[in-house]
C-alpha cells in the first residue's frame, strides 16, 4: 500500500506528499473551472498518470527485449466533457520511439502500453485512442 497525504491550501490549491519518498506536488483548479491554472489540475494528473504509466511499462518490457527506450516521448491530450457532469471525455495518447525497433518488438511494446495499470483503471466511457510512431 502507498499513502499520499493532501492538504488544502485555500484558493483551490492543494499540496500532496508521496508517503514513501516525501516528494511533493501541488494542484490548482483549471482556468475553466474557477482556478488560476497555476499548476496541474486533478484531471491533468490523470493524464500525467496515463502517459507516465504507459512509458514505464513499455520500459519494463524493453528491458527484457534489450530495446533502448531512451528519449521515448508521450503526449497525452485531455479533453473534458462539454456538458454536465464535468468529467474527462478523452485522453488521446501519442507515443514516439526515437530508435528503430523491429516489428516484433514494436508489437510487444505496444501491447505492454495497452496493459498499463492506469489505462486498465480508467472508466470505459473515457475514450483513449493511442497512436505510436517509430524511429
Amino acid at each position: 500500500m502507498v499513502s499520499v497525504e493532501f492538504e488544502y491550501q485555500g484558493n483551490l490549491h492543494c499540496n500532496a506528499v508521496h508517503g514513501p519518498s516525501g516528494t511533493a506536488l501541488s494542484t490548482d483548479a483549471p482556468l475553466d473551472n474557477q482556478g488560476l491554472g497555476e499548476s496541474f489540475s486533478p484531471t491533468d494528473l490523470v493524464a500525467t498518470a496515463l502517459g507516465s504509466c504507459m512509458l514505464t511499462v513499455m520500459g519494463i518490457a524493453a528491458r527484457s527485449l534489450d530495446v533502448d527506450m531512451t528519449g521515448a516521448r508521450a503526449i497525452v491530450e485531455k479533453e473534458m466533457t462539454a456538458t454536465p457532469p464535468r468529467r474527462i471525455a478523452s485522453l488521446t495518447v501519442k507515443i514516439h520511439m526515437p530508435h528503430a525497433v523491429s516489428p516484433e518488438n514494436q508489437e510487444r511494446l505496444e501491447r505492454a502500453a495497452h496493459t498499463c495499470p492506469v489505462h486498465k483503471s480508467l472508466h470505459p466511457d473515457i475514450q483513449t485512442p493511442i497512436r505510436f510512431t517509430w524511429g
